[in-house]
């Protein structure tokens, strides 16, 4: 009788074990495409795998970093990314209004906190009020530092020529030597040369009329990916959520932060409690979509408004 406890008990755990290595090799897989590695605003998904999140629902995640919006949109357009983290709107408008397989699952930022900047000897003190030719970076065409550059400098009249310099380090060093005269950047990338009087800001996207309330970076899927997968995007939209709470109610998250972005956790949290205030990247907060449409028809990005139905087909709400 012992001996047939042993043999059940054997076969028990045996199964246990096989069910385990089954249930750990069923983690769905996600290729997802982040703008601008080392950004809290984009963090969410390297601190959620960090902290168990996404593998809690069942996903695991292969995260490509990308120079800005425009370019994570074409990853994810052409397939080779599931999803895509901080996309422009207006970028995500026109691509869907000719007809590419794109859909918006969530918010990504209100209100931003990018900002454009000069070294520290350089003549421009406003860059709204400086008449003088200049050159000025943006990310990616189609991404939202490319449409709020274009606002800047059709509603001041400046003499502006705008240039893709791809995400802040490259753009921080054709700024230093000289190559363009403004450049652009989001923290903590170049806020330690502004504090010690290196570079100095000359505009903010936040300075921009009403875009303090405009959703302007979203995160996008591929629609065909959702047809075939619509359980795992949906649950990729829970863990992102459930991340998004924990990097800002749990301590742990700056810490893991800071090791991810090569920061202090001083500056970890600086970042955090100074330019992205938890509302400002509620998944659920998407605005101001009537004045992304109007950027996207005054740049040339749409010609006409989506209609109430192409835009309940492009903004899609997995169950929460």
């Amino acid at each position: 009788m012992n001996y047939m406890n042993s043999i059940r008990k054997v076969c028990l755990l045996t199964l246990a074990l096989a069910t385990a290595a089954t249930g750990a090799q069923a983690a769905d897989m996600l290729k997802i495409a982040v703008g601008q590695q080392g950004s809290w605003e984009t963090a969410g998904p390297e601190i959620g795998r960090r902290a168990g999140i996404f593998e809690k629902y069942g996903l695991e995640l292969d995260i490509l970093y990308t120079q800005g919006g425009g370019e994570t949109q074409q990853v994810v357009i052409s397939g080779s990314a599931d999803i895509g983290v901080g996309v422009g709107v207006t970028g995500v408008l026109g691509a869907f209004s000719k007809g590419a397989p794109v859909r918006i699952i969530s918010s990504q930022a209100t209100g931003p906190a990018d900002f454009w900047y000069v070294k520290n000897d350089s003549p421009v003190k406003s860059l709204k009020d400086y008449k003088q030719p200049l050159t000025a970076a943006f990310s990616t065409n189609g991404s939202s530092t490319h449409t709020a550059l274009l606002r800047m400098i059709e509603g001041n009249g400046l003499d502006v020529t705008p240039v893709a310099t791809g995400g802040p380090p490259t753009t921080l060093t054709q700024v230093l030597s000289g190559q363009i005269d403004v450049g652009w950047s989001t923290p903590p990338f170049a806020i330690d040369k502004i504090d010690n009087g290196e570079l100095r800001i000359v505009g903010r996207m936040s300075d921009l009329p009403a875009i303090s309330q405009q959703t302007v970076r979203v995160n996008i899927t591929n629609a065909s990916a959702l047809e075939r997968k619509p359980d795992v995007i949906a649950r990729y939209v829970k863990a992102a959520r459930e991340t998004y709470n924990y990097m800002y109610d749990n301590p742990k998250a700056i810490e893991e932060f800071a090791q991810y972005a090569g920061v202090s956790t001083e500056m970890a949290r600086r970042m955090r409690d100074e330019f992205f205030p938890k509302d400002s990247l509620d998944p659920d907060k998407f605005s101001g979509i009537e004045t992304s449409m109007e950027d996207a028809i005054r740049f040339k990005t749409i010609s006409q408004p989506l209609t109430a139905e192409q835009i309940k087909q492009l903004v899609i709400a997995p169950a929460q």
